[in-house]
């Protein structure tokens, strides 16, 4: 089973997660994530790696499973966005079955802390190019701007990665109003969670990390009540 933790808070985990959590026999995952579910698989065999591991982390589950162990690998947020469910496919191919337990991503829990951003068409960019060239994340942004959408980005600025977010702000306020609304959520869905609504002129005067969900909105969206609401086109 590969298992979406939602963003953190435990009542945003699923009760289908929480019922394949406790049905499985070995857990495996990145540290960060099983810390966050710790009180509820101690009761069972319990393998973490660090960042960079999905390989090792997706081979070793599958293993697991040959021998015949119930084996959950844990992502935050929903394990098909960015998370573990596609290598996990990958590797097993068709020696053991595989089942993806949805969860709530972090750009569907910081759109409900802004408001109703997302309600019209939105695509979901990550800024890390770890795995993606640079230049196809630039052709994205492009693409995105000249369609119009309301931008989620993901991963936008590390210590190591300084640039992305201000060049992919240069990209979109070429297309949308420097007023456009933009929403910046720190730590969706969990304890210490930071909610800040700006504009795209002044985005990068906020405090932006990996731990930030930026939503960017579309020609059309605007603040009501203080909230960000891209409107669906509904006769009022």
């Amino acid at each position: 089973m590969v298992v979406g933790l939602g963003p953190g808070q435990r009542d945003l985990i699923t009760p289908r997660a929480l019922a394949s959590l406790h049905q499985a026999e070995v857990i495996i995952g990145y540290k960060t994530y099983i810390a966050l579910i710790k009180d509820l698989i101690s009761d069972k065999q319990v393998i973490s790696s660090g960042m960079r591991k999905e390989t090792e982390r997706a081979r070793l589950a599958v293993d697991m499973a040959k021998q015949g162990k119930l084996v959950a690998v844990v992502s935050s947020g929903d394990p098909g966005v960015y998370g573990m469910a596609g290598i996990i496919l990958e590797v097993a191919g068709d020696s053991v079955p595989v089942e993806i337990i949805p969860g709530v991503t972090a750009g569907t829990a910081a759109a409900a802390l802004l408001g109703a951003p997302i309600m019209h068409d939105f695509t979901v960019i990550s800024l890390s190019d770890l795995l993606t060239p640079w230049e196809k994340i630039v052709n994205r942004l492009h693409a995105a701007g000249q369609g119009d959408f309301v931008v989620i980005i993901y991963n936008p600025r590390s210590q190591g990665r300084q640039q992305q977010i201000e060049a992919a702000r240069q990209i979109l306020i070429e297309y949308r109003s420097p007023h456009t609304p933009v929403g910046i959520v720190r730590n969706a869905g969990r304890v210490d969670c930071q909610v800040v609504i700006t504009d795209l002129e002044n985005l990068l005067k906020e405090e932006i990390d990996m731990v930030s969900t930026v939503i960017i909105g579309n020609s059309e969206t605007r603040l009501e009540n203080g909230c960000m609401v891209t409107p669906r086109g509904y006769a009022l």
